[in-house]
C-alpha cells in the first residue's frame, strides 16, 4: 500500500513480482477483508500517517491481521546527525513520538500483545549532496520548500559528514513486533 501517488506509480513499473499486488491506500482505511493477512510490515511509515488517525491505523491492523497474525512496525528515532540536519526543513520529533505512543497505546489498552522490541542503527550513505537533495528534500511525499537560508545551512550541515566516499550517517531505529489479540 502507498499513499504517494507519484511512488505508487513507480511501484506499478515493477513487473518481477507477479505474487506482489500494489494498491493506493493509507494505514488508517486498509482496503482489505478482516482477517486477511499474516503478517502486515510498515516500513518507516506510521508516523506520516495523520496524527488524529493513528490509533485508527492500529485498529486496522488489528482488523486486517488474522487471529495470531504479527504487526512489524519499523520507525526511525528522531534522534543523531541526520535528524540534526533534517530537523532544519523537515521536523519529525513530534510524528515519530506521535506513532511510539500509537504503538504503546495499542499494547497497554489490549489491542495488541507485544512480542519484542528492538533498537538499531541503520547506516546511511549520500554519494555527494546532489544525492542527498534527490533523495531527502526532494522525496515525493513531501513538498520541501527551504528558503536560500535554510538550504545554505543544511547544505553546511551536510558537508562537515562528507568524507572522500560520500556522507554517512547512523540513523537510529525502533521495531516493534506485535501479535494481533481477537
Amino acid at each position: 500500500m502507498e499513499v504517494d501517488a507519484i511512488q505508487h506509480a513507480r511501484n506499478l513499473q515493477i513487473t518481477d513480482l507477479p505474487n506482489v499486488r500494489f494498491v493506493v491506500g493509507g494505514a488508517e482505511a486498509i482496503p482489505a477483508e478482516d482477517d486477511s493477512f499474516d503478517i502486515v510490515l510498515m516500513f518507516k511509515s506510521l508516523h506520516h500517517v495523520p496524527l488524529v488517525q493513528l490509533d485508527r491505523a492500529m485498529d486496522e491492523i488489528r482488523r486486517v491481521l488474522r487471529p495470531g497474525g504479527y504487526a512489524y512496525i519499523s520507525e526511525p528515532v528522531f534522534a543523531g546527525d541526520f535528524n540534526d540536519i533534517l530537523r532544519q526543513f523537515h521536523d519529525e520529533e513530534q510524528v515519530r513520538k506521535a506513532a511510539f505512543a500509537a504503538v504503546k497505546r495499542a499494547v497497554e489498552d489490549g489491542r495488541f500483545t507485544l512480542v519484542t522490541e528492538r533498537f538499531f542503527l541503520s547506516p546511511m550513505h549520500f554519494a555527494d549532496f546532489a544525492a542527498f537533495e534527490a533523495k531527502v528534500i526532494g522525496v515525493t511525499h513531501s513538498q520541501h520548500q527551504l528558503s536560500a537560508a535554510v538550504y545554505a545551512s543544511v547544505r553546511c550541515d551536510f558537508h562537515k559528514a562528507m568524507r572522500e566516499d560520500g556522507a554517512h550517517f547512523l540513523m537510529p531505529m525502533r521495531v516493534d513486533l506485535l501479535t494481533s489479540v481477537k
